[in-house]
């Protein structure tokens, strides 16, 4: 299945123009996750490249508040994607012309995500059942703006309908940059194990001449080798293994250029990178959400420590700042 000397991860790829130095690790969009604050941190622990959270193409021409936000990008977290969804080709390459302003590396767009309030509206991986339109919308984004324009799929809609072969030579003839395919389905969402025969197929297909990035299961760094050397993909993307533990991009990479792990981050360390993960979200959307959203990490961030469920109750349960800090210290004290 491979095409190259999977152990040789340290040659790079150039993507639109953007030189990476090795064989990227990157960062996957998610809602509520992927916002300034966590990407820098990403990117501090050795993230490659990373992605913005999906950006409403119709929130974004209608000027709303939280669309338009999610266009801030920090310099230290370059390069970066801003991903668009949307279901309709004017909004889209509108939304596309927008984002652009915003000067990111480059504009993604969403056809993977598989959310009904998303999919069910033909946006997202709902698109995979309108392939003309995936095309349509492809072509008309890469003629109206200037940054390269890469795509996010799927496999296909479902297990009856999984085309993603025919549908990469279509957007890569459409003028993308790069392709990334989530080893799964739409009707899957996130259940079962990602396949990632057909992502090896599309990057082995002799028709294919651009970068192909896989998605799908990756935790560490014998997922990723296993996934380069078995498929010979030119990138692979970490999603939800990045939730509370950024670090899983050092860890990565370490295990792809020594065979070895590292040693487990220190529970001090973890402290010290929870405590900036939230500082930075509170400088950037103020403390009632910061505390809201940061309770998505915790989980991660404090694995496996006996006797613990009394310090996440109150992490998850902190009002102020101030209170969850004291929960940190107290944790720091008890277990460090």
């Amino acid at each position: 299945m491979k095409t190259a000397d999977p152990s040789d991860l340290t040659g790079g790829i150039v993507i639109g123009g953007i030189r990476f130095q090795q064989l990227p690790l990157v960062l996957a969009p998610m809602e509520d996750v992927t916002d300034p604050p966590f990407r820098r941190l990403c990117k501090e622990m050795g993230a490659d490249w990373v992605y913005t959270e999906f950006i409403s193409a119709d929130g974004l021409i209608r000027d709303a508040g939280k669309s338009l936000r999610k266009l801030d990008i920090h310099q230290d977290e370059r390069p970066v994607s801003i991903q668009l969804f949307g279901a309709q080709a004017d909004a889209m390459v509108e939304a596309a012309q927008v984002a652009e302003r915003a000067c990111p590396d480059f504009i993604d767009i969403n056809f993977g995500c598989p959310v009904r309030k998303v999919a069910s509206k033909g946006a997202g991986s709902g698109m995979m059942n309108d392939v003309l339109k995936m095309e349509n919308i492809t072509r008309r984004i890469v003629d109206n703006v200037t940054v390269p324009v890469t795509a996010k799929t799927r496999l296909g809609y479902d297990q009856k309908q999984k085309n993603i072969v025919d549908i990469a030579e279509r957007l890569q003839d459409c003028g993308i940059a790069a392709l990334a395919i989530h080893g799964r389905t739409r009707c899957q969402l996130y259940r079962g194990k990602a396949d990632w025969t057909l992502i090896g197929e599309v990057k082995n297909n002799p028709r294919m001449h651009i970068p192909i990035i896989g998605n799908g299961d990756i935790t560490d760094g014998p997922s990723a080798r296993r996934a380069f050397d078995t498929y010979g993909v030119d990138g692979v993307m970490i999603g939800r293994a990045a939730i509370g533990n950024p670090w899983i991009f050092k860890e990565t990479r370490h295990y792809l250029d020594t065979g070895k792990d590292l040693p487990p981050i220190p529970l001090k360390e973890r402290t010290n990178i929870c405590r900036r993960h939230i500082n930075l979200s509170v400088d950037w959307k103020g403390e009632r959400t910061a505390l809201f959203e940061m309770r998505k990490h915790y989980g991660n961030y404090f694995p496996g420590i006996p006797h613990f469920k009394h310090y996440r109750i109150q992490l998850v349960t902190a009002g102020t700042l101030d209170t969850l800090n004291a929960v940190l210290d107290e944790i720091e004290e008890r277990f460090c």
